[in-house]
C-alpha cells in the first residue's frame, strides 16, 4: 500500500497535507507538479475518477488568467493539454492511495482516509 502526494512544495495546503501526514508516521511519496509534470495518461485518469470539476482549480490565479472559451470548455482532451501546460490548475493537494484519489485537503478527511 502506497502513498503518493502530489502538489507543490510551496502550496500551504501542500504543506499542511505534508504535514498531517508526517505527524501521524504515515509514509508518503510527494510529486511537485513544477519537477515532475503529470503525464496525459495521469491527467485523463484523474479527470475520469475526479471529473473536471473537482480537478480543476476555478479559483487559481492561473485558472483565472485562461480565456473564456478554456474556462467553458467540457473537452477533456482540452483540458489535459492545457493541465499539462499550466498544472497549477490543479486542486491542491491529489492524495493516491490504497487504490484511491482523493482531491484537496482536510484534516477530518484525511482522519477518515488513515483511521487515525
Amino acid at each position: 500500500m502506497s502513498t503518493v502526494l502530489f502538489g507543490i512544495k510551496n502550496c500551504d495546503t501542500v504543506k499542511k497535507a505534508q504535514r498531517f501526514l508526517t505527524t501521524h508516521d504515515i509514509p508518503f511519496e510527494f510529486s511537485d507538479f513544477r519537477d515532475e509534470q503529470p503525464t496525459a495518461e495521469q491527467i485523463q485518469s484523474w479527470i475520469a475518477i475526479l471529473g473536471l470539476e473537482t480537478l480543476v482549480n476555478k479559483r487559481s490565479t492561473t485558472f483565472r488568467q485562461l480565456d473564456d472559451d478554456a474556462k467553458q470548455s467540457n473537452d477533456a482532451k482540452r483540458w489535459v493539454e492545457l493541465i499539462q501546460q499550466q498544472p497549477t490548475l490543479i486542486k491542491r493537494p491529489l492524495l493516491k492511495h490504497d487504490g484511491s484519489l482523493y482531491c484537496g485537503f482536510s484534516d477530518k478527511k484525511y482522519q477518515e482516509i488513515f483511521h487515525v
